[in-house]
């Protein structure tokens, strides 16, 4: 009995450490202040909720100009500084590029939720308005838990088309299958419920997935190009994991071009 009271005692210790430490286990920021290159232009997002979010805009050649925008919504690391090379492709192929970064990232205030994710892209949505991409000249592309991020955003602001990479089912999902031994759906605060949010959804999707991704099991990735309605492609990179070059790089640039030329001409 006292055996079985220590181990019991134990695991409800160990379960109350991951419901009050979660957040700092799913969000990882670089929070250093990040200084613009000289290409780039730094940008005000005002959330609803009272916050004032640096972000960077890359903008294309004149000739090349699309006069379309990518709302890029990144994953749960780093800061926008790590997708400068993303933001500098998607500029050389002729988009306007906001690169968003969440509340607690990259010398912003605040603490990073999934609630306070979804203002900020909301923000960051009404700025490419501000700046006069009406949504039919606007691709969401969203990476890891930014297609959580961005299937949210498009039930309020639909865009011309959205692209997802390594999406997953529900934020859930990704959790019980690295803890399978924890109560996931009882702990878990933010959930991403992102098959929920895109249920009924015209907006034409594309999904780009690693074969091999280790953090988002990728036959989640193909569930979501399975149960989206308005499917553009589905993107398999064989042998690439979750955060290798690929992923950050021509396959993506290149879907984004194709969902692009698609979904705005």
């Amino acid at each position: 009995m006292i055996l079985l009271g220590t181990v019991v005692a134990a695991s409800a210790a160990l379960l109350g450490l991951l419901w009050a430490f979660q957040r700092s286990l799913v969000y990882l920021p670089d929070t250093a202040s990040v200084q613009a290159p000289p290409e780039v232009r730094e940008v005000d997002l005002a959330t609803t909720d009272g916050l004032r979010l640096e972000a960077w805009i890359v903008e294309p050649d004149a000739t090349s100009d699309r006069s379309t925008a990518v709302l890029y919504a990144p994953g749960n690391a780093g800061n926008r500084a790590g997708r400068l090379d993303m933001g500098r492709a998607l500029a050389a192929e002729g988009f306007t590029v906001l690169l968003l970064d969440y509340r607690g990232y990259g010398g912003n205030p605040g603490r990073p939720t999934e609630d306070g994710l979804a203002n900020d892209a909301l923000a960051a949505a009404d700025l490419l308005v501000a700046e006069g991409f009406e949504p039919a000249r606007t691709v969401y592309v969203g990476e890891s838990i930014g297609t959580g991020v961005v299937a949210r955003l498009q039930a309020d602001r639909p865009p011309a088309g959205m692209l997802l990479r390594s999406p997953f089912t529900d934020f859930g999902a990704v959790a019980a299958h690295h803890l399978p031994w924890a109560p996931t759906g009882l702990l878990l605060r933010d959930r991403f419920p992102l098959l929920d949010d895109l249920a009924g959804s015209q907006v034409p999707v594309s999904v780009v997935r690693g074969s091999k991704d280790e953090v988002v099991p990728t036959q989640q990735s193909a569930d979501v190009a399975r149960s989206v309605e308005n499917l553009v492609e589905e993107v398999v990179i064989d042998g690439v994991g979750h955060n290798d070059p690929e992923m950050f790089g021509e396959p993506v640039v290149a879907a984004t071009v194709r969902l692009a030329d698609r979904v705005v001409g």
